[in-house]
C-alpha cells in the first residue's frame, strides 16, 4: 500500500516517515509542486497533505488532486484549522484532517478508518505486470493466458504485492493489507501464504516473479526478459 506525504517540515516528515513505514510504502515530498508530481507519475493509496506549504497552498494542492483525478483519501495535517477552513477543506475534496500537534497513534488510526472506509482499489480495477494479470473485480488472476485460482489470502497478498511491484514489500504491509485490523495473522502466516502463491503462479512457469528479500521482505516483478507492463487499468 503507497502512501504519499507532502509535508515542508524536514523534521516531521522523517519522523511521520519512520512511524508508516511498518505498514506503507511512503514516498515524501517536501513541496506543493513536487507532491503533484509524484502524485501524477505513480498510483497512491492515500495522501497526507500539510496545509501550510512553502509554494502552493494545501487547499489548492488537494483541488489539484481532485481534479487529476486521485480518489483515494486525503488527510490534511495542520497548525490550526478553524472552522471555515475545516469547510472549505472538506469542499475541496478532503476526507480527514488533524490538528497539530497529534500523537502518532491517532494519525495511524484516522489513516486506517479513511482506508476502510473508502476501500483502497476501485471494484473495477485490473492491474498488469509482465504477463501476470490480477482482476479485482471478477477476482480472477491469469498469468500467460492461463487462469490461476487462489483462496481470497492469496488473491489480497498478491494484489499487495502488484500494486508495489519493483519495491520491497515488508509483512507487516502484506499482514496489514489482507487481514486488516480485525484479524490477527499467526506469526508464520505471511511466509505460508507466499509458498502458495509462488507454486500457482510461479512454479507452473520457467521464470518467477516473486523474489525474498531477506531481513526485509518480499518483492514481485516481471522476470527479466518479460516485458515489465506495469501498469493499472480502470473500467476495462
Amino acid at each position: 500500500m503507497k502512501l504519499l506525504l507532502i509535508e515542508d517540515d524536514h523534521h516531521i516528515s522523517l519522523a511521520l516517515v519512520q512511524a508508516l513505514t511498518t505498514s506503507y510504502i511512503v514516498d515524501r515530498a517536501e513541496s506543493g509542486a513536487s507532491g503533484l508530481l509524484k502524485s501524477s507519475l505513480q498510483r497512491y493509496d492515500v495522501v497526507i497533505l500539510d496545509l501550510n506549504l512553502p509554494d502552493v497552498n494545501g487547499l489548492q494542492v488537494c483541488q489539484h488532486l481532485r481534479k487529476d483525478g486521485f480518489t483515494g483519501p486525503i488527510l490534511i495535517l495542520s497548525g490550526e484549522v478553524k472552522v471555515i477552513s475545516k469547510i472549505a477543506l472538506l469542499d475541496a475534496g478532503a476526507d480527514d484532517y488533524l490538528t497539530k500537534p497529534f500523537s502518532l497513534g491517532e494519525l495511524k488510526a484516522r489513516l486506517r478508518t479513511l482506508l476502510r472506509r473508502g476501500g483502497t482499489i476501485a471494484s473495477n480495477d485490473q492491474m498488469t505486470v509482465g504477463d501476470l494479470k490480477l482482476d479485482c473485480e471478477r477476482h480472477e488472476v491469469t498469468r500467460e493466458g492461463r487462469s490461476i485460482k487462489l483462496r481470497r489470502k492469496e488473491f489480497a497478498v498478491l494484489e499487495c504485492l502488484m500494486q508495489n511491484a519493483g519495491a520491497i514489500v515488508t509483512r507487516d504491509i502484506l499482514s496489514n493489507h489482507a487481514w486488516r485490523d480485525n484479524e490477527d495473522p499467526w506469526a508464520n502466516t505471511i511466509d505460508v501464504h507466499i509458498k502458495y502463491l509462488r507454486d500457482k503462479i510461479d512454479t507452473p512457469f520457467d521464470r518467477p516473479y516473486i523474489t525474498t528479500v531477506h531481513g526485509l521482505g518480499y518483492k514481485l516483478e516481471a522476470p527479466r526478459g518479460v516485458a515489465n507492463a506495469n501498469r493499472k487499468e480502470v473500467g476495462i
